[in-house]
């Protein structure tokens, strides 16, 4: 998350810091004591029935065979049907072979010798003496660990020691999104209020432990959370004034099945707070970052050319961030788009409905709280940065104007180092 700037930064006046540590540490202390009055207390109950035994085995053969006939196919057809034979790795039958029917049905495996399978055991409610086994699905735990463990040498080998921390930071803000935003609004806390809070924690605990405890991280630290305060209250107007309800997917109204007391509203909100952190701190860290390198190349910058500068290059961050978000919601949700594709009602019809109309929502309020983001951090770091210039002394004056080289001059630096008069 966010930009890597290594190069050191001046120190800043202890003026500076001492203003800076008076903000951000309120700030810290107002959210962990948040976090402490909304921490779950409670343990919901598991929703559902009882789980299945789940057994891992092996596939050793597969017979394909014609389907039976059926009242919707009198002839057969349909399928694939089947059996497999698989051999148990767990459970009673653990070293033997089971058969079991060849998965059908929309989003069933497709099996082959040598996979890996998943296996649950099934009772029958009139025996339960008699049981059976479907397979379930592939293990991909192998996979995914290798594929876990690629991802973190790639990062420690390319950004070293500032990669590691990259790395505490992620399971950083994994762990505060299952132990505390998830839970939080599981047990029926306000989501908006435990999706700004768990991202402020995360903002805290990632940008510090990425970019360090520094004058510059404190200032993307107090943009991040501004702009996070300004989608919120967006968010919130944009969901109101559209009537929005969140129910707006079938995983929403599954939700609702389950846990009723779950605000579907204020979890659309949420979703769009924690959505939005991640490229949120980006921008923040970048422009922090610009702003201080502007005035390190040049000490004669004022804060107002300082803002202007960091402003241009923050206007280029943002003209492809807006492309990475809209791509990144449509990414998400390109079955929805595509039943909405193959909907026959007007356009019009379509683009005001609630499916598609939270995804409008959640994206414009995204980029709105990232445009947000790019004059509030750039000011506090021109701010922060010329504060600190005039508490050492007068700002320096702008370096001398070169006089302008003579002809002869550049056509010997263009030459190599003689005069190339002569050979004209």
């Amino acid at each position: 998350m966010g930009a890597d700037h290594t190069r050191p930064v001046p120190p800043t006046p202890p003026g500076v810091r001492r203003l800076l540590v008076a903000v951000v540490v309120p700030l810290f202390v107002i959210t962990v004591i948040a976090a402490l009055v909304l921490w779950p207390r409670q343990d919901r109950e598991p929703v559902g029935g009882a789980d299945v035994p789940r057994y891992h085995g092996t596939v050793t053969r597969v017979v394909t065979e014609p389907c039976p006939p059926t009242p919707e196919a009198p002839e057969g057809g349909g399928g694939p049907c089947g059996t497999v034979t698989v051999t148990a790795e767990q459970g009673p039958d653990a070293g033997r072979q089971v058969e079991t029917p060849i998965p059908a049905g929309p989003g069933a495996p497709r099996v082959e010798v040598g996979d890996e399978v998943v296996l649950v055991e099934l009772t029958d409610p009139a025996d339960p003496a008699v049981k059976s086994y479907n397979i379930a699905e592939h293990q991909r735990g192998t996979p995914l660990i290798w594929l876990m463990v690629l991802f973190a040498a790639a990062i420690v080998a390319f950004g070293r020691w500032r990669g590691l921390a990259a790395l505490g930071g992620l399971v950083a803000s994994f762990a505060i999104l299952l132990g505390f935003v998830l839970p939080g609004i599981g047990t029926g806390q306000p989501p908006l209020l435990v999706a700004i809070v768990g991202a402020a924690l995360i903002m805290f605990v990632v940008l510090y432990l990425t970019h360090g405890i520094t004058a510059q991280t404190s200032v993307a630290v107090l943009g991040t959370l501004g702009s996070l305060v300004i989608t919120g209250v967006l968010g919130l107007l944009a969901t109101s004034a559209t009537h929005l309800t969140g129910f707006g997917s079938e995983d929403a109204t599954t939700l609702s099945m389950f846990q009723g007391d779950v605000d579907l509203h204020g979890l659309l909100l949420a979703g769009i707070i924690i959505g939005s952190l991640g490229v949120l701190d980006d921008v923040t860290v970048t422009q922090a970052a610009t702003v201080t390198e502007l005035a390190h190349a040049n000490p004669g910058l004022s804060r107002r050319q300082l803002y202007r500068a960091a402003t241009r290059v923050g206007r280029a961050h943002i003209a492809s961030t807006v492309n990475t978000i809209v791509l990144a919601y449509a990414g998400a949700s390109l079955p929805l788009l595509l039943l909405l594709v193959a909907d026959s009602r007007p356009v019009s019809e379509i683009l005001t409905s609630e499916f598609l109309a939270q995804e409008i929502v959640r994206s414009a309020v995204a980029t709105l709280g990232l445009i947000a983001a790019v004059p509030l951090t750039t000011g506090l770091a021109a701010v922060v940065t010329t504060a600190g210039r005039r508490s050492r002394g007068a700002e320096p004056a702008p370096p001398a104007a070169r006089p302008p080289a003579g002809r002869d001059d550049a056509l010997e630096a263009l030459g190599g180092g003689k005069s190339t008069e002569a050979a004209w």
